[in-house]
């Protein structure tokens, strides 16, 4: 079954470009309906999934993690919650892609796809990229934050992702040999991009036109 995994670093338009793919397509998009589908699955909030999802967990949330696998006799608010551990999430996550993988072709945005499905033959991975400075001018845009606020959105994000990937799966995020095609959105635009994802993806499965 035909999947396409977006990558993408956080100012990149990876999101625009994965919807326009699977739009000329005629396949799934599975972006933040992921989130959805987890928090409904593990009865959390979207909020809680968002506020998680490829990030590494902090010092204090690993800390009491780990004393609520340990001894019960001390427990901080955060451990007495019982929050699902990354490693279940990331399963719940695992088993919505492969269900969604199962209905039809699907272009799948973040989420550690790339690195679930790394070892499928039918699948393409993609990773959308630009240099810093447009990073930071897309998100100062977006989201209508001062030039110094879309800086700290993307060093932090794009940090937080990084060692997301390199925590649960070894592996450089950005390294392009990880990639089938690395598209620079800056270079070719979002609907440039789309359009050349779109010819790789017909090429690659044999798609007619």
């Amino acid at each position: 079954m035909p999947i396409l995994t977006v990558s993408r670093l956080y100012g990149s338009g990876g999101s625009e470009v994965a919807a326009l793919v699977a739009k000329e397509l005629g396949w799934s998009l599975l972006d933040n309906t992921v989130v959805d589908a987890v928090a409904t699955r593990m009865g959390l909030t979207i909020a809680e999934v968002r506020d998680r999802e490829e990030r590494v967990p902090s010092l204090v949330e690993r800390l009491t993690s780990a004393m609520a696998m340990g001894s019960q006799e001390w427990a901080s608010p955060i451990a007495a919650a019982k929050r699902p551990t990354d490693e279940q999430l990331i399963e719940v996550t695992r088993h919505i892609i492969e269900e969604a993988i199962a209905r039809g072709p699907v272009v799948v945005v973040g989420r550690g796809a790339q690195e679930m499905l790394a070892e499928r033959e039918d699948a393409l991975h993609v990773f959308c990229y630009a240099p810093r400075k447009a990073l930071i001018a897309r998100t100062r845009q977006r989201e209508g934050v001062s030039a110094e606020e879309a800086a700290r959105l993307v060093d932090s994000t794009n940090k937080e992702r990084d060692q997301w990937v390199r925590l649960h799966w070894e592996r450089d995020r950005r390294a392009h040999e990880n990639y089938d095609l690395s598209v620079n959105t800056e270079r070719l635009g979002i609907e440039g991009s789309a359009q050349l994802i779109v010819a790789a993806a017909k090429s690659r499965f044999a798609l007619r036109s």
